[in-house]
């Protein structure tokens, strides 16, 4: 019997979804409203993709200067730049503030889009919050709510 594959073809997981978070108590309207953010949720293939590059690999050398070889293939070192990663994860994912904007960036003399999380929110705080909330939304790390809660059953 053939299993019918209907229930994996969601169109939800073909849209692209955007969630409303709180924002921060420092960045209010004319009104003194917070301003909410908007975070679109990223594909594992776009955050791969994104991680990938800032990834280099360069030929491993033993100590002589020789390259190491295993099983008839040459062995490479793998370095990434997390933080630069995370950083142009954010910016791809924050909808609004965009900081891919023009006009954002020509405000802060700022040409590169891993930087403008940095030149938005300066406070080291306020980079932390936005930066968790992001990761939030996009699953990387667990919602601040559900790790109390954690620390409360542990201590049950």
């Amino acid at each position: 019997m053939a299993k019918d594959l209907k229930y994996f073809m969601r169109p939800a997981a073909k849209e692209d979804q955007i969630v409303t978070v709180p924002g921060l108590e420092s960045i209010k309207d004319e009104n003194g409203k917070v301003i909410d953010f908007e975070i679109k949720k990223l594909s594992n293939e776009e955050i791969d993709s994104i991680n990938k590059m800032y990834e280099t690999k360069t030929l491993l050398k033993d100590k002589k200067g020789n390259f190491v070889i295993n099983n008839g293939r040459a062995v490479y070192k793998v370095d990434r730049d997390n933080g630069r990663a995370a950083r142009h994860i954010m910016a791809e994912a924050l909808v609004y503030p965009d900081l891919k904007d023009e006009k954002l960036m020509q405000f802060f003399n700022c040409n590169d889009i891993t930087l403008m999380p940095y030149k938005v929110f300066p406070d080291n705080k306020e980079f932390e919050y936005v930066s968790n909330k992001v990761m939030e939304v996009l699953n990387i790390i667990e919602p601040e709510d559900d790790k109390e809660e954690l620390v409360k059953e542990a201590k049950n």
